[in-house]
């Protein structure tokens, strides 16, 4: 484990990427904002991986109730592969887990509701992406995989 590094946390959606990082002492996560699905905000996620030292990248894995696949299966990894080589264009190598994602959007929904915001900012899906991508993060650094 890399002193000072960072592990970055990923809820992959169709329209938004949320994103989360982690502490250097990868305890907590924290979520940060979002970013459209499109090559600019692959960019940005490429530009934090950077400037906050991530040494893994902790990405939310769909699948149905029965753990098999879905069609957005393929996108999450479709979009690890682009990802991957634009960080190999930067000489960044970055291990990259997959991590169940099931319910973390619900999750974060119930998180948003305990919180006291306002309805409107609720239904903020970017916000939602976020704080999932946060769960994501955090279930993983809570959970006996971590390295």
């Amino acid at each position: 484990m890399e002193e000072n590094s960072k592990y970055l946390g990923i809820d992959f959606g169709l329209k938004r990427i949320g994103i989360a990082i982690s502490d250097t002492g990868k305890k907590f996560s924290f979520y940060r904002d979002y970013v459209l699905n499109n090559p600019e905000g692959y960019g940005k996620i490429v530009s934090v991986i950077l400037y906050e030292n991530v040494t893994k990248l902790i990405i939310g894995y769909p699948l149905n109730f029965k753990s098999e696949k879905t069609e957005i299966t393929l996108s999450v990894e479709q979009f690890c592969s682009e990802l991957k080589s634009l960080l190999a264009k930067e000489n960044k190598d970055i291990e990259i887990v997959f991590f169940d994602e099931r319910f973390s959007s619900s999750l974060a929904q119930e998180n948003l509701i305990q919180s006291g915001l306002s309805k409107k900012k609720r239904r903020d899906k970017g916000i939602v992406d976020s704080i999932a991508a946060k769960i994501i993060l955090q279930d993983y650094l809570d959970s006996p995989l971590k390295k």
